[in-house]
């Protein structure tokens, strides 16, 4: 078992874990750290000043026991020779990138697919925030890949999001234009010309005096669509730090993926249920 942390805040890691692990022994910290027990989202971390960003999942594993030691393997949804659907967990990148060397799936997903005289060789159909769970869509070639994202805007995307309040109507669509800011890495709701269309639709399930479950669907799919939209119309999805509050878990999940299969033109459907934890956001006071 490991201890869970979430940033909340940026911080260098050792005062990061002097101030979350209350009654622990200075010295203790820090031999957790040499020893490689730490990890952020998922890699080893030994070094004392490794920078944390808002989100960061921080894992503090027993005594010689690795905390990262469970992301070698990933919930295969569906398979077969073009195309592979995978459970990605909160916390886990989908990819890597330049700025970014954590552990991620497409880089899991290879290793656990890959045999000695065998490299497989993935590409991201799609990619869901971090700390969204879910639904994730690889393919085994490029062109497999452009093929169905040529045909993205007619694949139906269903996510789960949990919100702080109760949306009146209780349910709607959001039709505004989202445009990145690469300085900030947030997303501005509005008009803009280098804002670009996005519609959301979202229907409230369920809902408890201060939170709301909404089934949220999206025509497009922009980057931070539907934490952006939720937020501009005042129902921020919970444990969003960037568009709403900060909080242990980010309330969203990638529920199901409908997608028409390039040449054989058969419908395919990757559905997951969400994680007991994110369901009991619905309920949580904090």
């Amino acid at each position: 078992m490991s201890d869970k942390l979430y940033v909340k805040a940026p911080a260098g890691l050792l005062g990061f874990l002097n101030s979350q692990l209350e009654g622990w022994a200075r010295n203790k910290i820090k031999q957790r750290l040499q020893t490689g027990c730490i990890s952020v989202n998922g890699i080893t971390v030994t070094q004392h000043n490794h920078a944390l960003n808002i989100g960061d999942l921080v894992e503090v594993g027993a005594s010689g026991k690795p905390a990262n030691a469970t992301l070698s393997q990933l919930e295969i949804l569906y398979s077969d020779r073009d195309l592979i659907a995978i459970n990605k967990p909160a916390g886990l990148l989908s990819v890597g990138t330049t700025k970014e060397t954590q552990q991620h799936a497409l880089a899991i997903l290879r290793k656990q697919l890959s045999r000695k005289s065998h490299e497989v060789k993935l590409w991201p159909v799609h990619r869901i925030d971090r700390d969204t769970s879910g639904v994730l869509l690889f393919a085994t070639s490029r062109e497999m890949r452009e093929a169905v994202m040529a045909k993205w805007d007619k694949a139906e995307k269903t996510y789960l999001a949990i919100v702080e309040g109760n949306p009146n109507p209780s349910e709607g669509s959001i039709n505004q234009p989202l445009r990145l800011d690469e300085t900030e890495y947030r997303v501005h709701v509005g008009d803009h010309p280098d804002a670009k269309p996005a519609l959301t639709h979202y229907k409230t399930l369920k809902a408890s005096s201060t939170r709301s479950l909404l089934e949220v669907q999206i025509d497009t799919g922009r980057q931070h669509q539907i934490r952006a939209h939720l937020a501009w119309l005042n129902y921020p999805v919970v444990g969003d730090a960037r568009y709403g509050t900060a909080g242990g878990k980010m309330g969203l999940h990638a529920l199901r993926l409908k997608v028409t299969k390039p040449i054989t033109n058969k419908e395919l459907i990757f559905e997951t249920p969400a994680p007991i934890a994110f369901m009991r956001l619905l309920n949580s006071r904090g």
